[in-house]
């Protein structure tokens, strides 16, 4: 009763009792790299494009049921499994790039200039995921001096880019018999909804360099290349490390969040008790503060604990309020991460089953929910007290 699609998953595909007979179930983890060129072998040695889509999702939801069992079996933990979840999703992206290009390409022609590279954002781009991510990405091309492609009905390269962006979207999120692979969320690209969907590498640098907003540029301290042109991501990379080293008016990054914050709270207020996420002090309010660190500092670090680490002294931040975002990050992350496999919890946690229950409190290092509830609110309410001090203070303390 711990994870419904879990055993959703085991009752459609009996056969994956074979690899767990086999030992190769309980193997290392093999990482991104190793999981994409496995992914690729397996669908190159495929001659159509359908097929090529469902054996992805076969293959992914493998892996994905891997590490669900060995996150319930207490193998890996919850910072563990976000990281391999993660691992995941970019050995997907990776892994099917290759197939989308040549499928798009044989109607097209190949990709004018040097290709796309494309960013992970939000939690992926933190590389770290829960077993109910979606995916945020951003698509940035290269199309060089090509004007357009050269195949048997050739495009102009925006054009071009952004259909072929679009494929690699619904590759990855269309329903076929084999199911879907995530849902994706593009958002984050430059100008929103109404921008393109994919934007050039030119484009790209002049709008975040003369136009972008503070949280557009806040959404970038946790942005990292995840597939795509291996060159152009490099460049990506090197760009986004020194856009975020420049100057930073300290006390305007800061009202500019603390308007976002009390915007997000407005809009979601988060509903206390067991909710990881939302609500002051909790998982939303300590990224919002990481990134603000990380752009005030200059930092090119993706993750909450490495960020605040490296601006620390950029927010004012003691040790011992260190140490209590980063603990209290710890918990909430592990309720999360614990919640999001589990399914969903009911409206009263009480109802939750045995296993379940059992579950949630092993990974969160609590012997009852009541108890889980409370050490959660005393942790956000100090926690809030310091992000509250930290967005009202003009100067660092000494």
């Amino acid at each position: 009763d711990v994870s419904p699609d879990l055993a959703r998953y085991l009752a459609r595909n009996s056969g994956v009792f074979d690899a767990v007979i086999g030992g190769s179930f309980f193997g290392d983890w093999p990482g991104a790299t190793a999981l994409r060129d496995e992914l690729a072998a397996r669908l190159g040695a495929l001659d159509d494009y359908e097929r090529q889509l469902d054996a992805a999702r076969v293959w992914a939801k493998e892996w994905h049921f891997r590490i669900g069992v060995h996150f319930l079996r207490g193998l890996i933990d919850a910072e563990a499994a976000g990281r391999q979840y993660a691992d995941l999703a970019e050995a997907v992206i990776g892994g099917l790039t290759g197939p989308v290009v040549d499928e798009f390409a044989r109607k097209h022609g190949a990709p004018p200039g040097r290709g796309a590279a494309i960013l992970g954002m939000g939690s992926l781009g933190a590389a770290r995921l829960t077993a109910a991510s979606d995916l945020d990405i951003i698509a940035i091309y290269d199309p060089g001096d090509a004007e357009a492609s050269d195949g048997r009905r050739p495009l102009p390269a925006r054009t071009y880019y952004a259909r072929l962006t679009q494929a690699l979207v619904t590759a990855l999120t269309a329903q076929t018999a084999e199911g879907r692979l995530y849902e994706v969320d593009m958002r984050l690209r430059p100008s929103g909804k109404q921008g393109p969907v994919a934007t050039s590498w030119g484009a790209f640098q002049s709008y975040q360099r003369d136009e972008a907003w503070v949280w557009e540029h806040l959404a970038l301290t946790r942005a990292r290349p995840v597939g795509g042109s291996a060159a152009l991501s490099r460049d990506v990379e090197a760009f986004r490390t020194e856009l975020l080293a420049r100057f930073r008016d300290r006390e305007e990054v800061l009202s500019e969040v603390a308007r976002m914050r009390a915007r997000l709270a407005e809009a979601k207020p988060g509903a206390g008790g067991l909710d990881a996420k939302l609500g002051p002090g909790r998982m939303q309010d300590i990224e919002l503060l990481a990134q603000a660190g990380a752009l005030i500092a200059g930092a090119p670090e993706n993750g909450v604990t490495a960020q605040l680490g490296a601006s620390a002294g950029a927010l004012g931040l003691g040790s011992a309020d260190l140490d209590a975002i980063t603990g209290a990050y710890e918990l909430f992350w592990n309720v999360q991460a614990a919640v999001r496999l589990i399914g969903r919890l009911p409206d009263d946690p009480a109802e939750l089953g045995a296993g379940a229950r059992r579950f949630l409190l092993g990974t969160a290092g609590q012997p009852s929910l009541d108890t889980l509830a409370a050490e959660m609110a005393a942790r956000a309410g100090n926690v809030a007290r310091i992000v509250e001090a930290c967005l009202g203070r003009a100067t660092p303390e000494a």
